[in-house]
């Protein structure tokens, strides 16, 4: 049994007001349009899409740096809003560059004491302590106590950023594409870090990204985003095993496979993803899908399917989903 989850979030949106200037009228932007997810600890929800898909907006809402507008989001069963301190420590962040999220002019001791300074009332001796257990937890060693960030490789100034947001012991780790600026083998040492760190501190983990080939391995869940809405959502197994709607599979058509036997056709989408100040009426998708009718082109679908797999489309692909316009 799961549970009660630890973050929640139900029919989630968020716009922006758009000045045009003086002689236009102010356009609405509406980054998030409908988002409903669950989230339980020692589990890892995927959220994956293009740029412009609303990952970010997501992201800010999770972290109570902006409220929605409307919808509710919930951590540990509890209305969570911006200013709500009791709740922030809950939640932390881990971004995408490791190069710019780290303070130069502090040393490491000094990055990862911060939070216990500001947060709790622990003296001296005890946050050195409790900092020097999180080094050791992430892989650094005790002599890094006193160096500055730029005196580590990407990889490492990561691990730094991972100890930094686990200092509050958090139940909640949002990852923003948090091994993307990271060589490949750098990245897997990093997301076996996080695996190994979820598996014992029973973190859930929020992770961003842009394909779905990082997500592969660490993801229990997978929500896949378009225009700010889900298009679809469901286990990673049935996801990858079999995707129904015509952009997951395209995302999956891109990712690189180790097996040569195994490699699907590539699906070259045509067009730019449309502008969110002018979304395309009905499926937000139809403008660059090979399967689009009519009815596509004028009702927007709602999710459907089943508990391990929902979709919003009205000709998902089934089993044997006809050839698509290829590379």
């Amino acid at each position: 049994m799961l549970g009660a989850p630890v973050l929640e979030g139900r029919d989630l949106t968020r716009y922006y007001a758009i000045s045009r200037g003086a002689f236009k009228p102010s356009a609405t932007v509406k980054a998030l349009n409908g988002v409903s997810f669950s989230l339980h600890s020692g589990r890892t929800l995927a959220v994956v899409g293009e740029s412009g898909c609303g990952k970010s907006t997501l992201a800010r809402l999770v972290t109570m740096i902006e409220d929605p507008t409307s919808g509710d989001l919930l951590i540990d069963g509890q209305p969570a809003h911006v200013g709500d301190r009791s709740l922030r420590s809950l939640v932390q962040i881990v971004f995408q560059n490791p190069y710019g999220s780290l303070n130069p002019r502090q040393k490491v001791g000094t990055i990862l004491d911060e939070p216990l300074r500001i947060n709790t009332k622990d003296d001296a001796a005890t946050r050195r302590a409790k900092v020097e257990e999180m080094m050791r937890k992430v892989g650094l060693r005790p002599e890094h106590y006193d160096r500055y960030p730029h005196m580590f490789s990407g990889g490492q100034r990561q691990r730094i950023a991972i100890a930094r947001a686990l200092m509050l012991r958090p139940k909640v780790l949002v990852l923003d594409e948090p091994v993307s600026a990271l060589d490949l083998s750098i990245q897997a040492q990093v997301l076996n870090l996080l695996m190994d760190l979820q598996k014992e501190m029973g973190l859930a983990y929020l992770f961003i990204s842009h394909g779905l080939s990082v997500v592969r391995h660490i993801a229990d869940d997978i929500m896949v985003m378009y225009l700010g809405r889900p298009v679809e959502t469901g286990t990673s197994e049935a996801v990858f095993a079999n995707p129904q709607h015509p952009y997951t599979a395209a995302l999956l058509s891109a990712t690189p496979i180790a097996n040569p036997q195994g490699r699907r056709q590539r699906i070259a989408l045509q067009g730019e993803l449309p502008s969110p100040l002018k979304p395309p009426s009905g499926c937000p998708f139809n403008p660059r899908c090979w399967r689009a009718t009519d009815e596509c082109r004028q009702i927007m679908p709602a999710l459907s399917g089943d508990v391990a797999q929902q979709f919003a489309c009205y000709h998902p692909l089934g089993d044997k989903p006809p050839s698509p316009p290829s590379e």
